[in-house]
């Protein structure tokens, strides 16, 4: 892709598999050196052995949400490569269910992965992004940007990522450093395709983009001058909407939810 140039470090957290994996094979395309992290060591391996045949690869199979791994993959991903030019903070965690029907651990879990985790990385590696061309990309969700059924702190931590990825950007205003996050509806990966009861009616109201089209907005919002980007659009601009008229919201809501069960039972169909 335009833009990215050959021998950038990246580090890709949630490398296994989904956008990760994704994400991954786009920047080996375009020479980066990778460092892939994941917990599934099995599937990040096969993945560093798949990429390795392109470009130069690295894989620390560790928990996100744990300070020490967090430092070690910085200090071992300057041993390898002597630099460190863009992240993307792609590891995702999600406990569906209502508030008061789950697991307290699970619910400080997914804070821990998805809005601790991006917070500790970026301020680990920021201070080693002295060069043109680094970048920070947070992959929020439109759950981000309006509040979902049954995903009350999974909303929670990816409004929480969004303002930090808002705030960053403007502490960083003066030095070249891209800050940007990507907000995407559902996604064709296990990650909500594998247990679709589970997932809220709203979800499926929407067009539901490939594990592609993530990875290659990503690509663009690298090099790009967009601080966000939603997936797809016009879900972007109606949760603007909603959240500027919240009296919209309660009018469209019912529709979305009657339009996501039916795609729903489509899907359904189909397996």
């Amino acid at each position: 892709m335009k833009g990215l140039h050959k021998n950038q470090t990246v580090i890709i957290t949630g490398a296994s598999s989904g956008v990760g994996e994704a994400v991954a094979h786009h920047f080996a395309a375009n020479g980066a050196n990778l460092v892939l992290v994941a917990r599934n060591k099995e599937k990040l391996y096969q993945v560093k052995d798949h990429l390795r045949q392109q470009t130069n690869v690295i894989a620390v199979s560790m928990d996100v949400s744990i300070f020490d791994d967090c430092q070690n993959l910085v200090k071992n991903t300057l041993a390898e490569y002597s630099s460190i030019d863009i992240l993307i903070n792609n590891a995702g965690c999600h406990e569906r269910g209502y508030v008061e029907e789950n697991d307290p651990q699970n619910l400080g879990r997914m804070i821990d992965v998805n809005l601790k985790a991006p917070i500790v990385l970026s301020r680990m590696v920021l201070p080693h992004m002295t060069k043109s061309g680094c970048a920070i990309i947070n992959v929020a969700s439109l759950a981000g940007r309006v509040p979902v059924p049954g995903s009350a702190v999974y909303s929670a931590s990816k409004f929480g990522l969004r303002a930090f990825t808002y705030a960053l950007a403007n502490e960083l205003q003066t030095k070249a450093i891209k800050i940007a996050t990507v907000s995407p509806g559902p996604i064709d990966t296990p990650f909500i395709m594998s247990d679709i009861d589970s997932v809220s009616d709203l979800t499926f109201s929407q067009k539901i983009s490939t594990v592609d089209e993530v990875a290659l907005t990503i690509l663009r919002l690298c090099k790009n001058n967009k601080i966000e980007e939603s997936m797809p659009k016009i879900s972007g601009f109606f949760t603007n909407m909603t959240y500027l008229f919240p009296k919209l919201g309660s009018i469209l809501s019912p529709l979305l939810i009657k339009k996501g069960r039916n795609a729903k039972i489509k899907l359904k169909l189909k397996k």
